[in-house]
Parts: C-alpha cells; sequence; structure tokens
C-alpha cells in the first residue's frame, strides 16, 4: 500500500486516463508525452507515472490503484478503489496525503519537515523526493519525517511553479 487513507482532498481532477500498464495509488502522475486533450472524455487526455525529465510537467497525485484484469473473470475491487487500464483516474491537486513512495535512497538525503517535496528524477517512476532544482518539478511541502511504518506526510498544491 503506498497511499494511506488518512488524507485531505481539496482539488481533484477527474479529466485524465491511465493506459500505461499498472499502478499503485500514491505517486506522482505526469502528462503523457504522446499527447494530451482538453475535453472532460477525449482519449488523448493521459497520465502516466515515469521518470520525470526536464520537459515532463508533474499533474496530481495518482489516488486510484491501476489494474489489468480480464474483466470476463472478476470485477473490479470498488473498495480498493481500482480502475481498470485505460480508465479514467482520479488525480489529486491539492491537499494533504501520507504515503511511502518517497525515493530518499538514492539521493542518500534525510528529509525533514518542511523541506519541499520534488518529483523524483531518479529511476523509480512516479515518486517523491527531497532533492530537486526546477521548480516546475516541486509538488509540496514534507510535513514530517518518515514514521515508524516508513510513510510520510506532504502536503500537496499543484501546479507549484512555472518556467
Amino acid at each position: 500500500m503506498a497511499l494511506k487513507a488518512d488524507r485531505t482532498e481539496l482539488d481533484v481532477d477527474i479529466s485524465f486516463f491511465y493506459n500505461e500498464g499498472t499502478a499503485t495509488r500514491g505517486g506522482i502522475a505526469i502528462i503523457d508525452t504522446v499527447g494530451s486533450g482538453a475535453a472532460m472524455d477525449q482519449a488523448r487526455a493521459k497520465v502516466k507515472y515515469a521518470s520525470v525529465v526536464p520537459a515532463s510537467q508533474p499533474v496530481g497525485i495518482l489516488l486510484n490503484d491501476v489494474v489489468n484484469l480480464d474483466l470476463t473473470r472478476q470485477h473490479i475491487n470498488w473498495h480498493k478503489d481500482e480502475v481498470q487500464k485505460g480508465g479514467k483516474v482520479t488525480l489529486l491537486k491539492k491537499g494533504t496525503i501520507v504515503t511511502d513512495m518517497v525515493n530518499v535512497a538514492e539521493y542518500g538525503s534525510t528529509v525533514t519537515a518542511g523541506q519541499v517535496a520534488y518529483a523524483s528524477s531518479g529511476t523509480v517512476v512516479g515518486q517523491f523526493s527531497n532533492v530537486g532544482t526546477k521548480p516546475t518539478m516541486a509538488v509540496g511541502r514534507f510535513m514530517s519525517t518518515k514514521d515508524d511504518d516508513g510513510y510520510y506526510k506532504i502536503d500537496i498544491n499543484l501546479p507549484m511553479a512555472s518556467e
């Protein structure tokens, strides 16, 4: 589990599809480079987890688990907030989350409360980091250090900055 239920949702976006395989909730989604649509149900409005590159823009925090099930044999578990691959996902743009998707091992840096939370540009996709140089990669602020279960409380505020 990458996202605990202890969260505050102030602003969510339901206009994007996730078609890039399966994903666990709690990480940072970026706009798919293939294209993006402006209308609510336009199929080109896609997001994905990816190693953040300079051209990428964090869009929101994924609030659903994306699964790839044979729907003729089993059904989506709505109680787990699952979404079938290719379906609409919920993205948190403003609020507070508690997640363990933080990449500090790659940078060797300890998170302290109050630090800016960035989209990780490391090898692990969709994760947070306390190391970043570009303002456009900032997604919020760490509100705690790691707890006993390995989770961090993060205040999300997207979009943070522009270049």
